[in-house]
């Protein structure tokens, strides 16, 4: 056999195991897998990451259909088998929910894909949370468990002085105006859930325990003041905290799943105004503030999930920036990027003002913020309308989904000094109308 029939078999062999990793001539194979939810449409778009350049690929035969109306995140599980949506649905009217003959909305709730081969998804099945209105959810650090963040509570009374018709104080004991978290066991096989009650609390005359967590804890007889919550996040160790309007409300996750509340009891974020993220990536907490322009931060952990302030805690947001909505730590928790869905200091794009994004280093020991060093592009820009933030699987990448424009921004990220650049083919993506949240998965 002559030397160049040998070099041409080797070729065709690597040519091959080159598709079969998904690589391509100008790449460097597909290191993952990307999805995103459209709320316009209710679909959930996926794409391949691309290990040399960061380009995104659309997956085959996407985008999917989410079978729910108003998907607000997406979640992956641990593991990278199955995708998790979450859509809102229809909002009921608040004053309508305990009334007589009142029908839950149906078309939100929780919608589970499976991923397979090239990152396809296929639809498994769908569940509804235990309140109305998902408006977030995460996982534990296991992927056992799923926690569904819902508006209102099944025990919602939207009147603080009349008693609810449909929920009788006399059968449940509970009447109030809470939020509720709906907990959830996951399969790992099958990436199915079944309900996890609340077995702390039992329902007046029914000795049956609740089926949802209320946010915040306790019962509150035909009176209190209204929760909106914005988001939940697992916190270090087994700690679950749920933000809303300016208050933070910590559990402490138990066997099985269950919740049981701080022995803190609530943290009032003084000095905010209107918080609108809460993000625990990291050895710290921080908090975006649109209404003041600002970033809190806050040390979190320990077996009673407590939360303190640490020195210098309220970090202004940089010069030019206005409207934070989200914030997201680097996996070395080196660094924060905060999401701004306007500025003064760029020209205003098609359909509203130029959005950003912060960046700021995180001192190692004490968890201060200070702007990172590369004052010609901080803030970075971005597409308009920034929902949410992701860092690919080999922490080269990051990537934004960007509700105006209707595109995620791909950014190359520099693992040493946190700066980002643009990708060397192109940073903008389209994808299905009106993203939302976005979520990332490793090769499986």
């Amino acid at each position: 056999m002559t030397f160049s029939k040998i070099g041409r078999i080797l070729t065709a062999l690597v040519a091959t195991a080159a598709l079969g990793l998904g690589m391509t001539a100008c790449g460097g194979g597909t290191v993952g897998y990307l999805f995103v939810a459209g709320s316009f449409y209710n679909q959930i778009s996926g794409f391949k990451i691309d290990d040399y350049t960061g380009n995104l690929t659309p997956i085959e035969h996407g985008p999917f259909a989410t079978n729910a109306n108003g998907p607000v995140t997406v979640l992956v599980k641990p593991g990278g088998r199955f995708v998790y949506v979450i859509s809102s649905g229809t909002a009921p009217n608040p004053a309508a929910i305990n009334t007589p003959g009142f029908a839950a909305p149906s078309d939100g709730g929780i919608t589970i894909f499976a991923v397979g081969g090239d990152g396809v998804l296929t639809y498994q099945t769908s569940y509804q949370s235990q309140g109305f209105n998902p408006v977030w959810a995460t996982f534990d650090t296991s992927g056992n468990y799923l926690y569904v963040t819902d508006k209102y509570s099944k025990y919602y009374c939207a009147s603080a002085t009349v008693a609810c018709t449909n929920h009788n104080p006399a059968t449940t004991g509970i009447q109030d105006l809470n939020a509720s978290i709906t907990a959830f066991a996951a399969a790992g096989d099958t990436g199915r859930l079944t309900l996890v009650t609340n077995n702390a609390v039992l329902g007046l005359g029914t000795n049956l325990p609740l089926t949802v967590f209320e946010v915040p804890a306790g019962i509150q007889l035909n009176g209190g003041a209204t929760t909106t919550p914005v988001m939940t996040q697992l916190g270090s160790g087994s700690c679950l905290f749920t933000l809303e309007q300016n208050n933070i409300y910590p559990y402490v996750i138990g066997t099985g799943g269950q919740l049981t509340v701080a022995t803190t009891g609530a943290y009032q974020v003084t000095g905010a105004t209107n918080l609108t993220s809460i993000n625990t990536g990291s050895a710290y907490t921080y908090l975006t503030d649109a209404g003041t322009n600002q970033i809190f931060s806050l040390s979190a952990g320990g077996s009673a999930c407590s939360l303190t302030p640490i020195s210098g805690s309220q970090q202004t947001n940089l010069t030019g920036t206005s409207n934070p909505v989200y914030s997201f730590t680097n996996s070395t928790g080196q660094f924060l990027y905060v999401l701004n869905q306007s500025s003064s200091s760029l020209p205003p794009g098609p359909n509203q003002a130029q959005s950003t994004i912060s960046a700021f280093t995180i001192q190692q020991g004490t968890g201060q913020l200070a702007t990172l060093g590369d004052s010609t592009n901080n803030p970075y820009a971005v597409g308009s309308g920034p929902v949410c933030m992701v860092q690919d699987p080999t922490h080269q990448y990051l990537y934004i989904s960007d509700n105006t424009d209707s595109t995620i921004t791909g950014k190359l990220f520099d693992q040493r000094f946190g700066r980002l650049s643009d990708l060397s083919r192109g940073s903008v993506f389209v994808t299905t109308m009106r993203p939302t949240c976005l979520a990332v998965s490793g090769n499986l």
